[in-house]
């Protein structure tokens, strides 16, 4: 399995592909972190949002680190 390096502080704000996109949104940007009610918890999930739709649903941040479903950056 390839792996995407990813480090949870950097993770809002950035882009993502979709590697098997659905609806035609292929292209993503994360534009929330999920912080947990604990601060000392880490970080599960983040909002990604469609660049064409605006449709937004949350994941759990690693599954950004599958690079077989996600590639960093819009291509």
């Amino acid at each position: 399995m390839t792996k995407n390096p990813l480090h949870p502080k950097k993770l809002l704000l950035s882009k993502w592909t979709d590697l098997a996109p659905q609806n035609k949104e292929k292209h993503f940007m994360v534009v929330k972190v999920i912080h947990p009610e604990n601060p000392l918890d880490a970080i599960q999930q983040v909002v990604i949002e469609a660049v064409m739709t605006k449709r937004q649903k949350t994941i759990h941040w690693r599954n950004l680190t599958n690079g077989l479903e996600w590639q960093q950056g819009w291509i």
